[in-house]
């Protein structure tokens, strides 16, 4: 794991003067009066930093303020409070207990919020799956973890199955009739009163996205840290108390990690279970959101609709629009902003690592396809295969240091480590001016003809072709060169273009053994929920 150095180094930051000033600028160190600031420290000295503590603390600083607002309405944060409250002791009835773990499928609602902090308050850990996964993949993890309860999403059931080893079910969204426990009547059926704080904090387990194998689970401490939250704050100018629309799964890193944020800013956090480019504005303008959580594919579906629909929105109220999971193609950024205004920014990380470095409006405005700085706190280096850091301008792979680095696979093992560092499992190089440049996954990486080839490099130079919507490229093998590229596109029209016209524009930007043999013609690419591209999906033959 990261070393006492780096550790040392991130703590230091953590205290120093200028990390009280963002924690300030933001909003959470404010005067509040003495009975409620002891209401908050005690809190969060009884019951951690994590989902527990957070939202105990802040029904204790604004319990009648709007916490959270999804189809069914909208809840304060003393509703909250007190409804996982009871759904704590309902489920402690129904035999969860400390150090055991619950797996949620749930897609962005209330349920999700919910329960995430009533399993949190037993001192039990949180499994969190992908609400794309298949059957098998579903069955492996639930066999692997093997968690007590499953807490699931209706249409789910199927999914979920009976495997897994887990006796307790339970749905947390229906449309309809249930005969199983819901969350709802696990409210109806269980003591709001306080609780008293386990004796352990519980631990959130992200899964990877399972784009290359079987999802893995990674595990991190349940508390956030005010360490944490000075990285972020530090790059991207979040407020306390502001609206925030988290369109991005909240079961992904990126989501996630704004769940955790708003516990300490105090946001209205407002959901939406399936993400509608349309309805993403309208809902963002309907409750005049201050920020805007996505992952880069969601830009994308928004910058397809027709202009007279985009136009019908205008955004005022966004100062922030928070993009993460992965790269932004081509020219996204520039036509986001050229339309909604600068306030895009641009985070690069993994799931084990959580981020690494932030773009800001300002970088993505100078260099397109940046990753941008590592900010406070966070140390990235670049090595080669012999561990040794590669100077400025040479592509090397990326390592990172933050206080958010996961602890470790829980089915065992774990990420590279160099000095304390973790590999994210790109490679990458920074410029002259220290913003990152990722050049796609070390894995990725074909040999053609003796030439080194990043498949990403050649996605980015299709996606800037006007016919292109998205693509992706894969090594093949090739009995002449020993690997070729494959290239897989989506075109606004098959008539406009052809696999000549594509290869001619990589041509003219590129070097000759960057383009693609093959170009294939698709209506889509198969994508994860969190919008990665499936690449094990395509076509291989």
């Amino acid at each position: 794991m990261i070393s006492q150095r780096v550790t040392g180094t991130l703590r230091g930051l953590s205290q120093a003067p200028k990390s009280i000033a963002v924690l300030a600028g933001s909003g959470i160190i404010q005067p509040y009066s003495p009975a409620r600031l002891r209401r908050v420290v005690s809190a969060v000295a009884r019951w951690g930093a994590g989902p527990a503590g957070g939202f105990q603390a802040l029904a204790a600083r604004v319990p009648d303020e709007i916490g959270l607002i999804d189809e069914r309405g909208s809840l304060t944060f003393g509703d909250i409070d007190r409804r996982t409250n009871a759904m704590a002791d309902a489920l402690s009835g129904l035999g969860v207990r400390e150090g055991d773990g619950v797996a949620l499928m749930c897609r962005n609602h209330r349920g999700f919020v919910e329960a995430t902090v009533a399993v949190a308050k037993l001192g039990a850990d949180l499994l969190y799956l992908n609400t794309a996964f298949a059957a098998p993949q579903i069955a492996e993890v639930l066999e692997r973890e093997k968690p007590t309860a499953v807490v699931y999403d209706e249409e789910f059931s199927e999914l979920v199955g009976e495997g897994g080893g887990a006796a307790l079910r339970i749905i947390a969204w229906s449309d309809g009739e249930q005969q199983r426990a819901t969350l709802d009547s696990l409210v109806e059926d269980g003591n709001p009163g306080p609780r008293r704080p386990p004796g352990r904090r519980a631990r959130s387990i992200i899964l990877t996205s399972g784009t290359t194998g079987t999802p893995k689970g990674a595990a991190r401490g349940g508390g956030g840290s005010f360490g944490a939250a000075v990285s972020l704050l530090s790059a991207i100018p979040l407020r306390n108390r502001w609206t925030c629309h988290i369109a991005a799964p909240l079961f992904h890193t990126w989501g996630w990690a704004h769940l955790q944020l708003s516990m300490l800013l105090g946001f209205t956090v407002v959901l939406r279970r399936r993400f509608d480019p349309e309805d993403c504005l309208a809902v963002t303008q309907r409750y005049s959101c201050d920020s805007l959580v996505v992952i880069p594919v969601m830009l994308q579906r928004i910058m397809e609709l027709p202009k007279e629909v985009r136009s019908a929105y205008t955004l005022d109220s966004v100062k922030v629009v928070a993009a993460s999971g992965s790269s932004l193609p081509g020219d996204l950024a520039q036509s986001w902003m050229d339309e909604f205004g600068d306030h895009l920014f641009n985070i690069y990380g993994s799931t084990e690592c959580a981020w690494a470095t932030i773009a800001s409006p300002s970088d993505l405005r100078l260099a397109p396809g940046t990753a941008g700085r590592p900010p406070m706190g966070t140390v990235v280096r670049l090595y080669d295969d012999e561990g040794r850091e590669v100077p400025t301008g040479e592509p090397g792979r990326i390592f990172v240091g933050n206080s958010m680095l996961f602890e470790g696979y829980t089915g065992g093992g774990s990420k590279d480590v160099i000095d304390g560092l973790m590999a994210t499992g790109d490679v990458g190089r920074f410029d002259e001016t220290g913003r990152l440049h990722v050049e796609g996954r070390d894995d990725e990486m074909i040999v053609s003809g003796g030439e080194n080839v990043y498949p990403a490099e050649v996605e980015d130079c299709l996606v800037r072709h006007p016919h292109v919507v998205e693509a992706a490229a894969i090594g093949v093998d090739d009995e002449q060169f020993g690997q070729r590229l494959r290239a897989y596109v989506v075109v606004r029209d098959v008539d406009a273009t052809s696999a000549d016209d594509l290869r001619e524009h990589v041509k003219r930007n590129l070097a000759r053994y960057k383009v693609p043999r093959d170009v294939e013609f698709l209506d889509e690419l198969p994508r994860n929920a969190t919008g990665k591209v499936l690449k094990r999906d395509l076509d291989t033959g």
